[in-house]
């Protein structure tokens, strides 16, 4: 059983270095650009085989290498430029994804897909679509992703271990992604207890702008989006049942029907084991709901 990354740039990279140094499963680096998966591969063995870490990383350029993969990771896709907004990668990578995806539900269909191509509800719900992979096996990383962006902004503003933040991001992947401050929290104690509600307040507008100011200084988020597909697919490996944000088909939960966006939910051995459903305040549900608007018309542009 393998962890296929489909996609070998920077973040597919960074995807399968992680999993390798958590020892999750050996490696299969995928894409169209001969010389690269294999390049990376045998730079991610070397570190591996340095520290004594015996998962093996291999590169492809042979869709049918994934055959019976137990993971697919979908990176595969043209990445934001300064200025852009995941929006407006959707044409172009919707029709990378329409052609990746028979692929994948010829040669892994039972294989768990996790989606980090931009924008990343609307490739989600794609993906899960034309693969035909069961709805709770189909899952967006972006919400991981933004957590830890928003627990790196908590850290800073109250100067404790990173260890004791709890914290969560839901709703789009985008401009109305929805960082909790009413439910983060520093060992148990609510975050407003250590910082004034202005704080919160910048906290939260940080969390949603980093992105573009990652990519303005360094081109492209590359560390923390290799992490969070790790995470997602250790609690699925270990059966860890994490509750973590997660990109799944939503079919009544919020008040929403056929639409994939970020909800908390617990990930293990079958994927989205549950998703939990917050008691949500007007001011946040209003930001949910318009992620889900803006969900919604990226999905109907893609005209399925």
């Amino acid at each position: 059983m393998t962890i296929t990354i489909i996609g070998s740039g920077k973040v597919g990279a960074s995807a399968a270095l992680n999993c390798g140094l958590r020892e999750l499963d050996d490696l299969l680096l995928l894409d169209i650009i001969h010389g690269l998966p294999q390049g990376e591969a045998m730079d991610i063995n070397h570190q591996l085989s340095e520290i004594g870490l015996d998962c093996i990383a291999r590169g492809s350029n042979n869709y049918e290498d994934m055959r019976d993969s137990k993971f697919i990771v979908l990176v595969a896709g043209v990445g934001r430029k300064p200025g852009m907004t995941r929006m407006d990668l959707l044409k172009t990578n919707a029709g990378i994804v329409k052609d990746i995806a028979p692929k994948i539900a010829n040669y892994a269909n039972n294989a768990t897909l996790i989606v980090v191509t931009n924008p990343l509800d609307p490739m989600t719900y794609l993906a899960l679509k034309k693969t035909g992979i069961k709805k709770n096996k189909v899952m967006g990383m972006g919400g991981m992703l933004d957590l830890s962006r928003f627990k790196s902004f908590i850290q800073e503003a109250t100067q404790v271990s990173r260890h004791s933040i709890q914290a969560l991001v839901i709703s789009e992947h985008g401009e109305n992604m929805l960082p909790l401050t009413r439910f983060a929290s520093i060992g148990g104690i609510p975050l407003n207890e250590f910082v004034p509600k202005e704080k919160s307040t910048e906290i939260f507008e940080q969390t949603k702008k980093v992105a573009a100011e990652v990519i303005a200084l360094k081109g492209a988020t590359v560390y923390a989006p290799g992490n969070a597909v790790a995470t997602m697919i250790e609690s699925v490996v270990k059966n860890k049942r994490s509750v973590i944000p997660v990109s799944t088909l939503l079919e009544g939960e919020y008040g929403c029907d056929d639409v994939c966006i970020g909800v908390p939910a617990i990930v293990g051995t079958e994927g989205v084991k549950k998703i939990i459903e917050l008691k949500l305040d007007s001011s946040e549900q209003e930001i949910f709901n318009k992620g889900v608007n803006s969900v919604k018309e990226g999905i109907k542009a893609l005209q399925l």
